[in-house]
């Protein structure tokens, strides 16, 4: 199970003011509307999510890397678990051409609004039920999905990622290192649920049986 960060350019980008987000907004009911997984989280004020998440070619050089640490090649099967609006997805077709990919998100919004190209290979539904076969997919992965569930939902999850992939798999959550960046997480997030250690994350893989790659987001 090894930890490999395909983001950290994508982390580094990102400016964020940890004390601002509590002390500016009522943090609870931002977190509320978060939740929903609308227009707000997505697309709505940034005291409710992503304040506005548009394509900008940002996730190509991740899909260059991903593609090349896992062998992807034309006809492959790859699935986006937690796809949101399927940027990463769509960049890894443009990467490997002649891929064939799937998506699934909780969020309705997400999907509608989900890259144009993408629409047809999404799907909504929770990744604690995978609505796909055995060992299906030649590589799953999932990104910012899993902190979000509660801990007999984080089992499930995996536990559904671990059967539907017979090839490579990578998951990739928030998680926090030492009290400064627990505060700063706890300070930061919206939606979520779990709030692990890499030690406790890896636990639950183990527990679920899940074999695959772990990367983390850390908030320093």
């Amino acid at each position: 199970m090894a930890e490999i960060n395909f983001l950290a350019q994508y982390q580094a980008a990102t400016k964020r003011d940890y004390v601002q987000r509590v002390v500016e907004h009522d943090k609870a009911q931002c977190a509320e509307v978060a939740k929903q997984w609308g227009f707000d989280y997505w697309d709505g004020d940034r005291r409710f999510g992503y304040g506005g998440m548009r394509y900008d070619g940002r996730w190509r050089p991740i899909a260059e890397d991903i593609a090349r640490h896992y062998g992807l090649k034309p006809g492959m099967r790859v699935l986006d678990i937690g796809c949101g609006k399927a940027f990463l997805l769509y960049e890894l077709t443009q990467v490997v051409p002649g891929l064939e990919v799937a998506g699934l998100d909780i969020s309705a919004y997400g999907i509608a609004n989900a890259k144009e190209e993408m629409r047809l290979f999404l799907r909504q539904g929770n990744c604690t039920s995978l609505p796909y076969p055995d060992g299906y997919f030649d590589f799953v992965y999932s990104i910012n999905t899993f902190h979000n569930l509660l801990n007999f939902e984080l089992m499930a999850a995996l536990k559904e990622m671990q059967r539907v992939g017979k090839g490579g798999k990578w998951l990739c959550v928030e998680s926090y290192r030492n009290e400064r960046e627990k505060a700063n997480m706890l300070y930061w997030q919206l939606t979520c649920e779990t709030f692990y250690m890499p030690k406790e994350w890896r636990w639950f893989c183990q527990m679920a049986g899940y074999d695959g790659d772990l990367g983390f987001i850390y908030f320093d």
